[in-house]
């Protein structure tokens, strides 16, 4: 069993792939073992992703043996799988630092190794990459392979379809490799999986599985592998498939925890010319019983003893933003027959479980697909029904034309549940939401709302509802200051503050939970604290009156300075003629990486002694005289 697996005598031989490739191929079965172990025994100390991870290891193994890496670049998609990655190319001693302030990342990137060929944790789009590195090599007369590794759950975005339709007309040395586990986080979704699984079901599976030892060994050609394998497979002919009408030759499916299989396979595609296409078939937590059975509980999991496996939380008196949004969406859908929700792969990151069991048939997950999330919801709303996206700030990003072309334009009523909103920890730059406000605000049509905790969340959800046009709710990873969740419906005041704090000299305008520390500075500073709820539309007769009553005006936001919150207030008060002194607070110009949220907050200076030390350096002389 893995978990008795506590000495890697062979995985501490390997120091870089160069060390792996001169192993014997029958050791490889052995490394991967031990790999697996390691792996295992390493995220249990850190937390990190983990069923992805252990699905990988002979893939992982079987790509740096064949290939000369990093000559040769490998691009993983989503790159949340690349831990086997890590600890084979020269970081197997950091692990223990795993998305952690100053420690490794749990994606690739370009700047933590050589070996990471290309910055990946949003999906789908390591084959555009990948093509564009062939496309390169081809320009400047290098031999090189370009590799993308792409899971089933990122093939059902439309990206990856455009690369290899682009791709398919190219003689360029492209290996795609499809890592089918008929799992993404969320069960896979959607027309695309159905037509793997069919392919991979009844004979034609069994018999490519059953045979693909004798039939691959020995047979360098590939033309002349793939000629034997039909022959053996009871005659069948080979399947037409869906690659190959895109111009791949396709190859598989084949076991993708056969490290021997794929090897041979990898070794016989690396000489073919043009794009090439292979199906592998893995198992996500293969070698961990547990997370065999449950890959979603495994998908990032934090620190757990792997002898016991997880363990039930306790309950906790403060629940997450995400569960409010949950509980919300199910209580306006009993409320309401209008309302339908939506998400692009992410039932459980969205707190959407629920809601799916109850009302079925107004749920839809779309897959990794969130401009078909956006444009869909649009075509509902034309029709009378009250669409409800449940999409991560920084994932909406990847939907910008469709929030303007077919939401916004059209001023359509759609609801965007923004999760992730700011820093979220250990994830790093890649999902960080800390873009929406500025990226928001400068569309006519759309509404945005920043909840400073977990009940004014559900008020301000129902709020964006009551609306005839689209409004986005933003609100953070995890849990807030802990205020007790009522389980009415009822709104607040559309684009209206509240004053929550009276004070002398200088008013803090805060937008969405700076509001906690911001209060506790105040107390210091003696300041006057206005909650804003509304970065669109301000609350300007509120802001008006604030600025007509002190010295000078501090922003907060947990989102980009440039272009935020405090970047609107600045423009209402120079529309109205006004000039303060004024202090933008919110995170700076930078991409902020993984780390503990609250140490990195922080370090951005937004935490309440970050607050106060920043207006006492800027405002001393009004305080003083305050």
């Amino acid at each position: 069993m893995l978990v008795n697996i506590t000495t890697y005598p062979l995985l501490e031989s390997i120091h870089d792939p160069a060390d792996l490739r001169r192993l014997p191929r029958p050791q490889l079965s052995v490394l991967a073992r031990e790999l697996r172990a390691y792996l295992l025994h390493s995220v249990a100390k850190t937390g990190g992703h983990l069923s992805s991870n252990l699905g990988t290891v002979e893939l992982t193994v079987a790509l740096h043996y064949v290939f000369k890496t990093p000559h040769d670049r490998v691009v993983w998609d989503v790159g949340h799988q690349t831990y086997p990655h890590k600890i084979l190319t020269g970081r197997r001693e950091r692990m223990h630092s795993l998305r952690q302030l100053g420690g490794l990342s749990g994606f690739p990137q370009r700047g933590e190794s050589e070996f990471d060929a290309f910055g990946t944790a949003h999906s789908s789009t390591s084959i555009s990459a990948a093509l564009g590195m062939a496309q390169a090599s081809r320009i400047k007369g290098e031999e090189r392979h370009a590799i993308a590794v792409i899971g089933d759950g990122a093939m059902t975005a439309g990206m990856a379809f455009e690369a290899m339709n682009n791709a398919g007309v190219t003689d360029c040395k492209l290996l795609v490799i499809l890592n089918d586990n008929d799992m993404s986080i969320s069960p896979p979704v959607g027309a695309l999986n159905r037509y793997l699984a069919k392919l991979m079901s009844g004979q034609f599976y069994a018999t490519a599985k059953n045979a693909s030892k004798n039939v691959l060994k020995g047979a360098p050609p590939l033309f002349e592998l793939a000629r034997r394998f039909e022959e053996s497979a009871k005659g069948m002919v080979k399947p037409i498939t869906l690659f190959e009408k895109f111009g791949f030759n396709y190859v598989g499916p084949i076991d993708g925890h056969d490290v021997d299989t794929l090897v041979t396979v990898l070794e016989n595609i690396k000489h073919l010319k043009g794009p090439q296409f292979l199906h592998v078939v893995t198992k996500k937590g293969q070698g961990y019983k547990l997370a065999e059975a449950d890959p979603v509980a495994y998908h990032g999991p934090g620190k757990f003893d792997p002898v016991v496996g997880l363990q039930s939380a306790s309950a906790s008196s403060k629940p997450t933003f995400t569960q409010v949004f949950g509980q919300w969406l199910c209580d306006m859908a009993a409320a309401d027959k209008r309302l339908v929700g939506i998400t692009p792969a992410m039932r459980e990151g969205s707190g959407m479980v629920e809601f799916e069991e109850r009302f079925p048939d107004r749920y839809f997950d779309v897959g990794i697909a969130e401009q078909h999330a956006v444009t869909f919801a649009a075509g509902l709303a034309c029709e009378g029904l009250k669409p409800v996206v449940a999409i991560y700030s920084t994932f909406l990003q990847r939907a910008y034309d469709q929030l303007i072309h077919d939401v916004a334009i059209q001023n359509l009523p759609v609801v965007f549940a923004l999760d992730r909103s700011g820093l979220v920890g250990a994830d790093g730059a890649t999902h960080a939401g800390a873009y929406d406000i500025p990226y928001l605000r400068c569309i006519p049509n759309i509404s945005i709302a920043c909840p400073a905790d977990e009940n004014e969340c559900r008020q301000l959800l129902c709020t964006a509802y009551a609306q005839n046009s689209a409004v986005a709710v933003r609100y953070p990873r995890g849990a807030g200051a802990g205020v007790p969740v009522q389980r009415s419906l009822e709104p607040l005041p559309f684009g209206k503050g509240e004053l929550r704090r009276q004070g002398q000299g200088v008013a803090l305008l805060v937008f969405g939970t700076l509001l906690y520390p911001a209060l506790q500075a105040a107390e210091k500073l003696n300041a006057t604290v206005v909650n804003m709820r509304w970065a669109k539309p301000l609350d300007v007769e509120l802001l008006l009156q604030v600025a007509a009553t002190h010295t000078a005006l501090v922003s907060l936001e947990e989102g980009a300075v440039m272009g935020g919150a405090g970047s609107a207030v600045l423009e209402a008060l120079a529309a109205a003629g006004l000039a303060k002194p004024f202090l933008q607070l919110g995170l700076r110009d930078e991409f902020i990486e993984h780390g503990d949220p609250a140490k990195l907050l922080a370090l951005q200076g937004l935490d309440a002694i970050g607050i106060e030390n920043a207006v006492r350096a800027r405002f001393e002389n009004i305080l003083i005289n305050a």
